[in-house]
């Protein structure tokens, strides 16, 4: 008995060894907002990522409401408990919605990038768009700060699951904001596919 738990307890030890961390910073789309937070798409991608042989323990740290600013403020303790491999960052739909500087929005995810990288960490960035009734000159200006930050420091650019779902209202919320129960294991499925060519 006792050579069998210490068989199961080296197995166990070696698979945590090689298992690599995936922290999700986020805001409402990704907290999982108005359901259970084992409902959300985080929670769900790991075990996809699983069945696609990939060791990955996903963090969600993600909290409704939270803003570039937020985000940018709550980073380095979280990079400090959790030590993750990858961070994808999935933050600014709150500072659009507000009518935050653009400039702002672009400095506070760049210094998040920057904090991820120089912890050793691979930086994902998730574009996000804001209505068009904010103003297209906004509304553009907004959407061009996601591609001009992958680009300048060299962070995949992870497509915005909610373009691909919000045209399904039987998958959206009253709001027509926030993706249902019922939609969050096809994002999990579509950001796990997403991710993949960029899982070492």
């Amino acid at each position: 008995m006792m050579r069998f738990l210490s068989v199961l307890l080296f197995v166990v030890f070696s698979l945590n060894a090689y298992s690599n961390t995936l922290l999700v910073v986020g805001d409402s789309l990704s907290a999982g907002y108005q359901m259970r937070a084992e409902q959300s798409w985080p929670v769900l991608m790991e075990p996809v990522l699983a069945q696609q042989g990939h060791s990955i323990t996903v963090v969600n740290a993600s909290i409704s409401g939270d803003t570039t600013g937020n985000g940018l403020a709550r980073l380095p303790k979280l990079l400090q408990q959790h030590n993750p491999d990858y961070v994808i960052i999935e933050l600014g739909a709150n500072d659009g919605l507000r009518g935050f500087s653009p400039s702002t929005i672009r400095n506070n995810l760049g210094q998040m990038i920057t904090q991820i990288h120089d912890g050793g960490a691979t930086a994902l960035l998730m574009q996000i768009h804001v209505p068009p009734n904010y103003g297209k000159r906004y509304s553009e200006i907004f959407s061009n700060i996601y591609p001009q930050l992958s680009k300048q420091y060299n962070a995949p650019l992870l497509p915005f699951f909610l373009e691909k779902i919000i045209l399904k209202q039987e998958w959206m919320m009253d709001d027509g904001l926030h993706p249902k129960p019922d939609a969050q294991p096809w994002i999990a499925e579509f950001m796990a596919s997403e991710l993949t060519p960029y899982l070492h």
